[in-house]
């Protein structure tokens, strides 16, 4: 008996396909004297049967030392198995190898390791094979390290390195049972490299593997000489690839359709080896339809770069982020149409049904192309994107983590404020529910407190900490619009001291401080970038923020008394705005050398003169210090709110005033993704002084309104509405403006809050949607909508549920979102008692037939079975084929009651007699319940309805009485034969008729 070893013993590479194996020949007449072994020495060795595995030391080495020192197999350092391809494990220390079977223990599959399969047979840790080691798997794709720390965190096992070039990844386990990538792992890896070339050989060390393309073919080319590809003048074997990709089965029927292929198991294992590295094993095992990720248009016969990839959409897991391209071609004109030309089809068109290009769940949004980018060229693209949209980026903090307290103060507090201001309600009707409609109404004199509440809530998120500068710029622009309609819509006539002819004036010098409140950052940063020696340029900025007092002190302090007595008297009386005016035309008239005096001295006067234009010249100045010069030193001082709003609209249709651009471009917070022209939109605190301005007239037919009261009025966020939608209900409560199309408004909001799990707010939010005659129950078809697609969020959460049922919203309707949604689920006790709740009598009774009933019997809940039936029967007019269904139950459990009872009044014989006639209609109604619900009954119910022809059966026979005579017995299991009873049942039935029937004879031939 020999041992000996064909080629070297090495696992240093053993990631390469193309190895040379193993050959373990046990024959007593074929090897050296110096390696024969002893049946003694044999039985200490581990077994392995597998050619494609190894082991170090080897069974060469491992008998060697095992003549040289006794009991070596007892205490082999550093034991390795592997497998070819696929890894190796090192056991640490010293390791008893003594019959082991290496083939049942070390099971090496694609991207993980099974040693001891079997539980039962799994030693004490530290036994065995089940001690500490370093494992090595071999990948297919190069994966990140970050996901592989993680699988090696999930697993209890440490995770030591990973060779992305020989993509080798290396960890270390105390004790074993399975490690390795799971399905979705497996997922991942593919989707992270799906730009990687699926067919991409490996190559061996020592040569570059042409050999085993000559001599060791995939398939056996034979079998497909004859194929329709062939026909075709394609390649047969690479057709046959191709399929085993997109519809390939198990790694087991693969290995047995190889087998049968090739003769030799040596050259069918290394075949199947480098097909596997070839292949991905997620695709091993896919056996539904899929959706495409990627198509690459390169020629399927011109190589490994025409492959489709495939990814399996699964349930419940976290989206993968993947980097693929596909192909994308430039859409260009055709001489023909002039038009884009759409020459070949895109990915949805291409997959069929199997995909669609439209909304996800979670706000996910899968499409081809780029979204919303309108500089963008267009392009013909055959790549998925799938994108999240960030709804909630008003509660996420500069780390990109929402923040608890954020989401209250921008919901939670100012909803609950809006709440506890005054409503008027408005019934509606709906399919005989009342529904209360909700708005909001106060007068004017209650704007101030309204308003100082709502930013007193704006103040408390400023303290927020971990905000965004952008963040917190658009919190004081949000402060300064509640300000602005405060001063421009809050009534006035409370100041007692104040006459009617000096309100606008006060209106006017409120808003005066506001503005100058609202520029003085802008005016501060620009004068920081300044030198001292610009002492002229710096006066000039402090006036456009009306700092008049602090323009005379630095123009003082630099000993210019005369500069700093005309700012004193800046934005005062017309007649010295005329005198420097005319002085500033004298001096031109006499064509005075202006080269003498500093250009930002003229600037200063043209500015005191009221000259805005020729002040300003090639400066640009922002839109709210503009009107603030207009208001100041260009207008009366006795003008009004109304006159200098319209004065700068004026201007603004001339292109002579800078356009009033939202804060957000204005600020510059945002530089990439939001595109704006003229006439696109404008700040909300522009369309509020517009709206000041016209207050007396007509809006509602003014599209400004819907411009307005758009997001991108206030922020850069086009689904942000948490405070728009706030201004909107306030200013339409103090009466200045009635507009009922404001829905799109209404509903961003709702879905915003939506988003956020809050249910019980977006219902509320509903109810504040305005009437429209067109739609007169749109408030209860939202709200409805909002019950069954969100009734997981809301029934969760008591405090929701209870939120909703003080608004208004009908029982029953929520009755009904939670009956469908228990029936989805497949709990159909709880689905029935929505039912009940809901009065949907018909689709309780169904239910309770063909769901609920067997179960409850079966369990013997008499008790409940009568209450659920009860409640049904006073509306069983309203319920089809109730004698059928529920019906039948009632008749049983009271017939079977008076089975069990001795009834004095009547006769024995009348007695028999009319239970069997009772028996005999019951038994028919069992049948033909059975006939009209036919397959929608379970095998339970079956089982039931003969459980219960069984009792009323066992009841009619089980005391026939002294009278009743012998043909009146025959009668009862005449019936009892026609009843849905078992056969075996039937039986032992028969028994007894039988003896009954002989009786019968006896007594007629006597």
């Amino acid at each position: 008996m020999g041992v000996y070893v064909d080629g070297p013993d090495t696992y240093n590479h053993y990631h390469v396909p193309q190895f040379k194996k193993r050959k373990v020949i046990l024959d007593g007449d074929n090897g050296s004297s110096a390696c024969s072994l002893t049946h003694e020495i044999k039985t200490f060795l581990p077994t392995r049967r597998a050619s494609d595995y190894f082991m170090e030391p080897s069974f060469t080495e491992l008998a060697m030392r095992e003549l040289t020192d006794p009991n070596y197999c007892t205490r082999v350092q550093n034991f390795t198995v592997g497998r070819y391809g696929y890894g190796s494990v090192r056991f640490y220390g010293e390791t008893d190898v003594r019959l082991l079977d290496l083939d049942q223990i070390i099971k090496f599959k694609r991207h993980e390791i099974v040693v001891y399969e079997d539980e039962t047979s799994k030693p004490m840790v530290g036994e065995g094979l089940n001690r500490a080691a370093e494992v090595t798997l071999v990948l297919q794709k190069t994966s990140s390290i970050e996901k592989l720390k993680l699988s090696a965190e999930n697993q209890g096992a440490d995770f030591i390195s990973f060779d992305p070039h020989l993509k080798e990844w290396k960890f270390s386990v105390q004790h074993f049972s399975r490690f390795g990538l799971s399905d979705d792992e497996e997922d991942d890896v593919m989707m992270d490299d799906a730009d990687v070339n699926v067919h991409e050989k490996a190559t061996m060390n020592d040569s570059d593997g042409s050999e085993l393309d000559e001599d060791s073919p995939l398939t056996d080319s034979r079998l497909l000489s004859h194929s329709l590809p062939s026909h075709l003048g394609l390649d047969p074997i690479r057709m046959k690839e191709m399929r085993m990709m997109m519809f390939s089965t198990e790694e087991e029927e693969d290995d047995a359709e190889l087998n049968n292929l090739n003769g030799a198991l040596s050259h069918h294992r290394q075949q199947l080896s480098n097909k596997t590295v070839q292949r991905s094993s997620p695709l091993a095992i896919r056996k539904t339809p899929l959706a495409l990720l990627e198509y690459n248009p390169s020629s399927f016969a011109s190589g490994p770069s025409g492959s489709i990839l495939l990814a399996q959409q699964n349930k419940g897991l976290p989206l993968t982020i993947t980097k693929v391209q596909g192909f994308k071609l430039e859409v260009k004109e055709t001489p023909v149409t002039k038009s884009y030309s759409h020459n070949i089809v895109d990915a949805g068109l291409l997959m069929g049904r199997s995909f669609g290009i439209a909304w996800g769940p979670n706000n996910l949004l899968i499409h081809c192309g780029s979204v919303g980018d309108r500089n963008k060229n267009p392009e013909l693209s055959s790549t998925i994107s799938l994108e999240k949209v960030a709804i909630d980026n008003v509660v996420r903090d500069e780390n990109n983590k929402i923040q608890q307290e954020l989401i209250d103060l921008c919901f939670e507090s100012v909803l609950n404020y809006h709440k506890e201001i005054n409503h008027e309600t408005e019934e509606i009707i709906f399919d005989s529910f009342k529904l209360k409609t909700r708005k909001l109404v106060f007068n004017r004199l209650d704007l101030s407190v309204v308003c100082r509440s709502y930013i007193e809530i704006i103040e408390k998120q400023l303290e927020v900490p971990g905000l965004s500068s952008s963040a917190r710029v658009m919190l004081m622009h949000q402060v300064f619009v509640w300000e602005l309609i405060k001063v421009l819509f809050s009534s006035k006539e409370s100041s007692l001291d104040a006459d009617v002819e000096s309100l606008p004036l006060i209106r006017r010098a409120e808003f005066s401080v506001l503005l100058q409140e609202s520029v003085c950052h802008r005016v501060q940063d620009e004068i920081s970038s300044l030198n001292d020696s610009e002492d002229l340029q710096q006066l000039f900025l402090l006036l456009t923020g009306r700092q008049v007092d602090a323009a005379v002190e630095l123009s003082a302090s630099r000993g210019d008394v005369r500069l700093a007595c005309l700012l004193s008297q800046a934005g005062g009386s017309t007649i010295n705005r005329r005198d420097i005016d005319r002085q500033l035309d004298l001096w031109k008239t006499n064509s005075l050398d202006f080269s003498f005096i500093e250009k930002d001295r003229i600037r200063l006067l043209e500015l005191l003169a009221g000259n805005i234009h020729g002040a300003l010249g090639e400066m640009n100045i922002d839109w709210k210090r503009f009107l603030g010069l207009l208001m100041w030193y260009h207008l009366p001082p006795a003008s009004d709110l109304t006159s200098i709003f319209q004065t700068y609209q004026r201007l603004l249709e001339d292109g002579r005033a800078p356009y009033p651009v939202p804060v957000y471009i204005d600020e510059k917070l945002v530089n990439d993704g939001v595109s704006w022209t003229p006439s696109n939109r404008f700040d909300l605190a522009y369309y509020l002084m517009i709206l000041h301005s016209n207050e007396e007239r007509d809006l509602d037919k003014l599209s400004m309104l819907k411009t307005m009261f758009s997001a991108f009025a206030s922020t850069h966020d086009p689904l942000d509405h948490h405070m728009i939608w706030h201004q909107r209900a306030v200013l339409e409560a103090v009466g200045t403006f009635s507009y009922n199309d404001l829905h799109v408004l209404d509903m961003g909001f709702v879905s915003q809050l939506l988003s956020l799990g809050h249910c019980h707010w977006a219902i509320y939010v509903v109810l504040h949607m305005s009437h429209r005659d067109d739609y007169p129950y749109l408030q209860a078809s939202v709200i409805k909508e909002i019950l069954f697609q969100y009734c997981e969020t809301w029934s969760a959460q008591e405090n929701q549920r209870q939120f909703i049922v003080e608004l208004g919203v009908p029982s029953a309707w929520l009755h009904e979102a939670l009956a469908v949604y228990h029936a989805y689920y497949g709990n159909f006790f709880k689905a029935l008692e929505h039912y009940l709740g809901c009065s949907f009598w018909q689709k309780a009774h169904s239910t309770f037939i063909t769901s609920v009933a067997h179960s409850l019997f079966i369990s013997g809940k008499q008790s409940e079975i009568l209450r659920l039936t009860t409640s049904m029967e006073d509306h069983k007019s309203e319920i089809e084929n109730w004698d059928l269904g529920a019906g039948i139950f009632i008749t049983f459990y009271s017939f079977r009651s008076s089975l069990k009872e001795d009834d004095d009044t009547m006769t024995e014989l009348e007695s028999l007699q009319d239970k069997n006639d009772e028996c005999r209609k019951f038994f028919s109604r069992l049948k033909a319940s059975l006939a009209f619900w036919d397959s929608r009954l379970p095998v339970d119910a079956r089982m039931v309805y003969a459980k219960m022809a069984e009792e009323i059966s066992d009841l009619l026979v089980a005391d026939p009485g002294e009278g009743s005579t012998t043909e009146v017995k025959l009668e009862c299991f005449n019936t009892i034969f026609d009843s849905p009873v078992p056969q075996d049942l039937i039986s032992s039935h028969l028994q007894s008729a039988i003896s009954h029937f002989t009786l019968h004879l006896t007594e007629a031939a006597s």
